[in-house]
């Protein structure tokens, strides 16, 4: 690290904490060259996860939007929000634990999905019903009968 003072890189660490909020750590300095003492803070760089969307524009991961569609499909149902909470955690430790820095929103999508169904039916139907724009009554009885379907096997 360069002093700001006489820009040495002669500096030594002579303390270090967390700073106030826990997000970093802030280290006090000393310069052996001009012996002047400066603090520096310390932080891990992250680098968001980027989301290809249907139209193959990207934006930058956004959990909030996750917990709004679930929290949408939810309405009025069954469902606690500490399930919610659950299925928002589990699907964002799923995108982060696959490891690429660009994830596409249909396979967010589906992770939704795959929740929704093991927790609550018709939320599922719900959300699949925005998500994969059923067109008319024929489309969604075609995702009832995929319900069914995977119910008996």
């Amino acid at each position: 690290m360069k002093c700001p003072y006489c820009d040495s890189d002669d500096t030594r660490v002579i303390n270090s904490r967390p700073a106030e909020d826990g997000s970093a750590i802030r280290r006090r300095r000393h310069c052996d060259v001009c012996g002047r003492r400066f603090t520096t803070y310390e932080k891990v760089e992250t680098i968001p996860f980027m989301v290809i969307k249907k139209d193959n524009t990207r934006e930058p991961f956004d959990r909030a939007k996750i917990e709004k569609g679930i929290l949408n499909a939810c309405h009025k149902r069954a469902v606690s929000l500490q399930q919610i909470e659950k299925m928002v955690l589990e699907i964002e430790t799923q995108i982060f634990e696959a490891g690429d820095k660009e994830v596409t929103s249909t396979y967010i999508g589906e992770l939704v999905m795959e929740k929704l169904r093991l927790v609550d039916e018709v939320a599922y139907v719900r959300f699949a019903s925005v998500y994969r724009e059923f067109k008319d009554a024929t489309t969604f009885l075609l995702e009832l009968e995929k319900l069914n379907w995977s119910k008996e096997n």
